[in-house]
């Protein structure tokens, strides 16, 4: 799939439940049912008055782009900085008391694992979190804070899961897992009640899709609220690009394992698709479309600069798909922030190359005659057109080099686009030739 291509969902319809092949005589288990419009609604009274009901914002700079209002469902400022809260909490009250007496356990490297901390603190239930050796450490210390006995495990968040499968086994601790469940989907579907509630005329709502239980969830409520109220409303879910296993499987018909790569979008690179979760979103949801990590970077400094809020990368997506188009005007929209749990570290990275990406933050290399006073001229040119230099390399050596010549790499703080490239042409109307730099 190239980036930001989307693929139709199935028109709303039977949610059909997938079938597990069996190669003994043992019938398999039955299936768990999909979640209702009702077990949302349930869901609702049960999270109440330990999920907060977040702010609605509206943007402007985002309305200009798209051509219809949009406003900002900032579940970046929920308890535990995600909405993962909703769904844990949900499955957690669910347990028998036997099964709260052997503790919970499940396996995340973030969100996750600080919505089933906190949901079993708040439920007086022993929870251990297995989180890969290299987690974030405010995400690990912020785990332990909420009461959970966090064990570092393996690099992987699949070499995690393993072992909390292992300990679920040996335990008898029951194992809650991120997505692929009715009372996570059912408690993460919460939010689309509160969407509609704050913005009732909503005619689109855009939301991150990993595994895909906050959409899964999210769809239910919503097209049953639409259908219950009598008017239409659209569906469309975000990936990271170099983690879009959804096109992939909407496309075969059913959860495919993908090969992903690396992205600052971490809390939604999910391989395959939940098996609960794929029908119900092949089924609600009108279209899935992906979005590049420097799409994710730029969408990140907007809404840092112009919404004043900190979102993760993640929970960025849906805005990153407006700016880039992918998104197009559909009337009133409203656009998910999932999450604000990014590493202070992850921060810095992401800001730099948001702002490399909007071109405000240029590297250039400039070829100067080796004799004095040539950097001084080469600053005075840049200081004239209204940029700043940050950053200076003025080197002798390097392949390409005249030995009469020098190269000056000069990382330079620009307005955007069109202020980079009028300093460029400033430089070459002083007889420079100025090359960007990647």
């Amino acid at each position: 799939m190239t980036e930001g291509t989307a693929v139709p969902a199935t028109p709303a319809g039977h949610l059909e439940q997938p079938a597990d092949t069996y190669t003994d005589e043992t019938p398999p288990p039955a299936p768990l049912p999909a979640p209702t419009l009702a077990d949302v609604e349930a869901a609702r009274r049960v999270v109440e008055g330990v999920v907060r009901v977040t702010p609605m914002e509206t943007s402007q700079f985002l309305a200009e782009i798209l051509g219809s209002p949009v406003h900002l469902k900032c579940e970046n400022l929920q308890r535990t900085g995600a909405y993962k809260l909703r769904g844990a909490y949900n499955r957690l009250a669910a347990l028998s008391e036997d099964e709260r007496a052997h503790g919970v356990v499940a396996a995340s490297a973030g969100n996750h694992a600080q919505g089933v901390a906190l949901a079993a603190r708040e439920l007086g239930i022993r929870a251990t979190i297995f989180m890969p050796v290299g987690v974030a450490l405010p995400k690990l210390q912020a785990t332990r804070g909420y009461g959970a006995e966090a064990v570092l495990h393996g690099n992987t968040v699949e070499e995690a899961l393993a072992a909390a499968k292992d300990h679920a086994a040996s335990t008898g601790a029951v194992f809650i897992p991120p997505f692929d469940h009715p009372d996570i989907i059912a408690g993460q579907g919460t939010l689309g009640l509160e969407v509609l509630e704050q913005v009732p005329d909503a005619d689109t709502v855009v939301v991150p899709i990993g595994g895909g239980g906050l959409i899964s969830g999210m769809a239910i409520a919503l097209r049953g609220m639409a259908e219950r109220r009598g008017r239409p409303i659209r569906i469309i879910g975000v990936q990271s690009a170099n983690a879009a296993a959804y096109p992939v499987s909407l496309a075969a018909g059913a959860p495919t394992t993908i090969a992903t790569t690396p992205t600052i979008a971490d809390g939604i690179a999910v391989a395959r698709p939940g098996e609960m979760n794929f029908p119900i979103i092949r089924d609600l949801v009108d279209e899935v479309v992906t979005v590049s990590d420097d799409d994710v970077s730029r969408a990140l400094v907007l809404l840092l600069e112009r919404a004043k809020l900190v979102v993760e990368a993640a929970g960025a997506v849906g805005v990153a798909a407006i700016m880039t188009g992918d998104v197009h005007d559909t009337g009133r929209t409203v656009v998910v922030l999932s999450g604000g749990n990014i590493d202070p570290l992850m921060m810095e990275r992401v800001i730099t190359r948001g702002l490399v990406a909007a071109q405000r933050y240029v590297a250039v290399r400039v070829m100067l005659p080796d004799r004095p006073g040539q950097l001084t001229r080469v600053s005075q040119i840049i200081s004239d057109a209204g940029a700043n230099v940050v950053e200076v390399l003025h080197t002798r050596h390097g392949l390409g080099l005249d030995i009469s010549e020098v190269a000056l790499d000069l990382s330079i703080e620009a307005r955007g686009p069109e202020h980079a490239e009028e300093v460029q042409d400033r430089l070459r109307e002083a007889g420079y030739r100025p090359q960007l730099q990647e």
